[in-house]
């Protein structure tokens, strides 16, 4: 059995998998935000309560935010900051009793939608999560690839590519630089172009729902936003050229993006052709915490 774990800033959720994917079973409660030792117990909660559930015991991968430091093994990066500074796997693998394997939520994305998802079998896959944020994740042959940096995908912390004149040098981002693809592609990205060039306060779903009842402002933001996420695209299919690029969060949920920006990409890849798909995920918001699971694969 394997359980994964998504530590989330809001929820904490755990899923009990079987060899072939089923599920056994599911739990989810609450973050202890800004309890770094309560999130730690409400892990083991979960998983015990899974494994009691169960009667198994089952191996333990996380998707989290930020990343493990390769350099002081210490969480870097993570927007629930309580986290930063901690050795996260060792102090959750001695609580536990067991060895557990860690990564970044969006690396998890990658490796459930590799695994068993809308790219089973591709050899390399680009998962993008666009939702408050925008983070990616690399699967190489169905495992994590994050480098030696682990920052591997970290593709919302570079600058929007092939900027217009009126995009730079773009608006802060909370990483301390200007012009990140995250304040431009993330959902909170598209609710703060709309409202500069409107003045209007909409959410990111308000925006779609508005451009498909023929709000012309709403429809101009909705075509900004895709000629900017296919630019971010194009520029990881130069670098990278993945197998299947994969979308999550909430913007993932737009229906028309499947049309638009893949038909975007060639404009802005070398040599001007591109084949590469782009789809949503197939498990949807279960996608991460999946990913968690699989991050013990079949062959261990």
């Amino acid at each position: 059995m394997r359980i994964g774990i998504d530590l989330g800033g809001t929820k904490i959720e755990a899923i009990a998998l079987d060899d072939q994917g089923v599920e056994l079973g599911r739990r989810r409660m609450p973050t202890p935000r800004f309890d770094y030792d309560g999130s730690i117990r409400a892990i083991v909660d979960l998983v015990g309560h899974l494994e009691t559930e169960t009667g198994q015991r089952g191996t333990v991968g996380v998707g989290m935010p930020g990343a493990l430091s390769r350099v002081t093994g210490m969480v870097k990066n993570a927007n629930s900051v309580w986290l930063n500074d901690k050795p996260f796997d060792r102090d959750l693998a001695a609580a536990l009793d067991r060895p557990v394997r860690c990564t970044n939520d969006a690396n998890c994305l990658a490796v459930s939608e590799a695994t068993d998802g809308s790219a089973a079998g591709a050899g390399v896959v680009f998962a993008v999560i666009v939702g408050t944020g925008a983070g990616a994740g690399v699967a190489i042959g169905g495992r994590v690839h994050d480098g030696p940096n682990a920052v591997g995908g970290e593709w919302g912390h570079n600058p929007l590519p092939w900027a217009h004149e009126d995009e730079i040098p773009g608006p802060d981002c909370y990483c301390g630089k200007k012009g990140c693809l995250e304040v431009w592609v993330s959902g909170t990205g598209m609710m703060g172009d709309f409202r500069r060039s409107t003045g209007r306060e909409l959410s990111g779903a308000e925006i779609v729902a508005a451009a498909g009842a023929g709000d012309l402002e709403a429809a101009a933001a909705l075509t900004r936003y895709e000629g900017r996420l296919a630019r971010g695209l194009a520029h990881v299919v130069n670098i990278l050229d993945p197998d299947v690029i994969v979308l999550g969060g909430g913007m993932s949920n737009v229906a028309r993006i499947y049309d638009t920006v893949p038909a975007l990409l060639s404009a802005h890849v070398f040599g001007g052709e591109c084949s590469t798909p782009v789809r949503p995920p197939m498990h949807g918001d279960s996608s991460g915490v999946r990913g968690a699971a699989w991050l013990w694969p079949l062959e261990g």
